[in-house]
């Protein structure tokens, strides 16, 4: 049958070139032009990679970046506040440190505080050296952005906290350091010369994502639970993060990403997030990008394809299938390997909108990328209580022409790409043969994956494609067990209940309770939405069981 795509992205023009939102003062503008993712719950086996096979090793090696401690001299895009933050202790100094450590008041983290630990140690929100302090904190929610030493401003448009509650507060006492315990209970940072201040969650939630309407999937998941406290201060991480997942050899550092930049001779880096499978109308995007960057002059530009790696809504594809299907691309020649570098950015998802899509153009220039590839509605949400979009569509890209501290970022907003009919390709949509194009919703998409249809010859690499499919076959044959994963994810009160891995999977749960959850399922005729409801309802109510 005949099937279309809808690939939500902005008309950036009707010219055939692409858009480009350049800056004054970006250091190549002499360069450019004006053109523009139960204990009985199967576990899907994760691809284990040694090696990250997504990084094709280059034998002319001219190297162009020299590190004076974290200062970067190079051709590529200066890192904010100009020094690269490397908060990771160094291996001969690591035994004292853990031993100190040890002897300190703890605070226990949690998984997406442990990515939080793991973004700011490597540098991703240079130059913020830790948990942000007051000051910190009020600058980024009211001003999005930074002053340093210099009088300079960065942007900052995300507070990067960490959370405490009232008896963690009390047990830290008068101490200036503590150390932060992982989610396995190991020892993994210490944060020094502490500041403890208010956590007013109402004014947090309402700045950062302009609404205070109940189903925001972060509020819900981090701000709503966490405790009525920040501590601020400055992070010493005793180790690398490691999730163990079979993806870290994926997790490349800022550090890693520049020296691999500078291995390949780039002298532009575009980088393009997302938290989707790859389909040809994104592939034709970044590769018409890199043919748009050699006309203005540059001579190897890299694509750094950078999926969002850290916490995700329950019913976005795991990062494990993601990074499966987006391999397959490479491996199909969709995408160059020779020019593309596929790594995993480790931040969690907030869903907010223009707020938060200058996080993730901000975290990228410190990686090296001086140019941001930016969609139709970044990193925005249907409404949690409306039918309708939370952000406008178009303010993600014009927000990031303007935001402080973003001006040495060039920002190149996406063209609407559709299945044309007429060559059974995915190409760029042309308004004048609109009746040519098919556009089909990503919700269609994955209807189309569950039901093990093909997609038009053309729509996606088809390794690619089956890749998706297995995944779905997955979870229809793990039902009605996925649905008890569904409640324990969703619910704060029954997460305690259960294990859970990092794509959000039930590892193990108590055998009564998982009973119990299946019970409020099968008494709500399988309504995920009214068992998850009346199972929010028993634990507000405190009603207590024991078995």
């Amino acid at each position: 049958m005949s099937l279309s795509l809808a690939i939500k992205l902005h008309l950036a023009s009707s010219s055939p070139s692409f858009s480009l939102l350049t800056l004054n003062n970006h250091q190549h503008a002499n360069k450019l032009t004006t053109s523009e993712t139960c204990s009985n719950t199967k576990v899907r086996p994760k691809p284990i990679y040694s090696t990250n096979p997504l990084i094709i090793p280059t034998c002319k090696v001219r190297p162009r970046v020299q590190y004076c401690g974290t200062m970067i001299k190079s051709s590529l895009i200066e890192p904010d506040g100009g020094a690269l933050v490397d908060l990771v202790v160094p291996e001969g100094e690591r035994g004292a440190k853990i031993t100190l450590a040890e002897s300190l008041p703890k605070v226990q983290l949690t998984r997406i505080d442990l990515e939080w630990v793991h973004v700011v140690g490597e540098g991703w929100a240079s130059p913020l050296k830790g948990f942000m302090r007051e000051d910190e904190y009020l600058q980024s929610l009211h001003f999005n952005s930074l002053r340093v030493k210099d009088g300079s401003v960065v942007n900052m448009s995300l507070p990067i906290v960490l959370a405490i509650d009232d008896e963690t507060k009390e047990r830290i006492g008068s101490s200036s350091h503590v150390g932060l315990l992982g989610p396995d209970g190991d020892c993994v940072a210490i944060l020094r010369s502490i500041e403890i201040y208010k956590h007013n969650k109402e004014e947090r939630i309402a700045r950062t994502w302009g609404t205070t309407a109940p189903g925001l999937p972060y509020v819900e998941e981090v701000i709503t639970p966490a405790g009525n406290w920040l501590i601020g201060g400055d992070l010493e991480v005793l180790k690398p993060i490691k999730y163990n997942d079979g993806l870290d050899n994926y997790r490349l550092s800022p550090k890693q990403l520049r020296e691999e930049f500078d291995k390949r001779q780039a002298d532009a880096v575009f980088a393009f997030q997302l938290r989707n499978p790859v389909h040809n109308g994104h592939a034709l995007l970044m590769n018409d990008t890199r043919k748009r960057l050699l006309e203005m002059g540059y001579k190897n530009p890299i694509l750094l394809l950078h999926p969002l790696g850290g916490f995700v809504k329950a019913d976005d594809v795991p990062l494990d299938v993601r990074m499966e299907q987006h391999s397959k691309v490479l491996e199909d020649g969709v995408l160059d390997p020779e020019t593309t570098i596929v790594a995993i950015f480790p931040s969690p998802m907030h869903y907010a909108g223009p707020t938060e899509v200058q996080w993730h153009a901000k975290a990228r220039i410190n990686a090296g990328a001086n140019f941001y590839i930016v969609g139709r509605d970044p990193a925005g949400m249907g409404h949690p209580t409306e039918k309708r979009d939370l952000y406008d569509p178009d303010h993600g890209k014009k927000v990031l022409s303007m935001a402080p501290g973003l001006e040495k970022l060039n920002i190149l907003p996406f063209r609407v790409a559709a299945y044309d009919t007429k060559v059974n390709k995915m190409a760029f949509f042309d308004p004048t043969r609109a009746k040519d194009f098919l556009f089909i919703s990503g919700t269609k998409m994955r209807a189309f994956a569950k039901s093990g249809e093909n997609p038009p010859e053309g729509f996606m690499c088809p390794s690619g494609w089956k890749v998706l499919v297995k995944y779905y076959e997955s979870l229809l044959a793990e039902e009605p067990s996925q649905s008890l994963c569904y409640l324990l994810r969703h619910s704060s009160k029954s997460r305690s209940l259960a294990s859970i891995d990092s794509n959000g999977r039930v590892l193990k749960t108590h055998f009564w309770e998982c009973q119990f959850l299946c019970l409020v399922f099968q008494l709500h005729d399988q309504d995920l939405s009214n068992a998850l409801a009346y199972l929010n309802f028993l634990y507000h109510i405190e009603l207590s069981f024991s078995f």
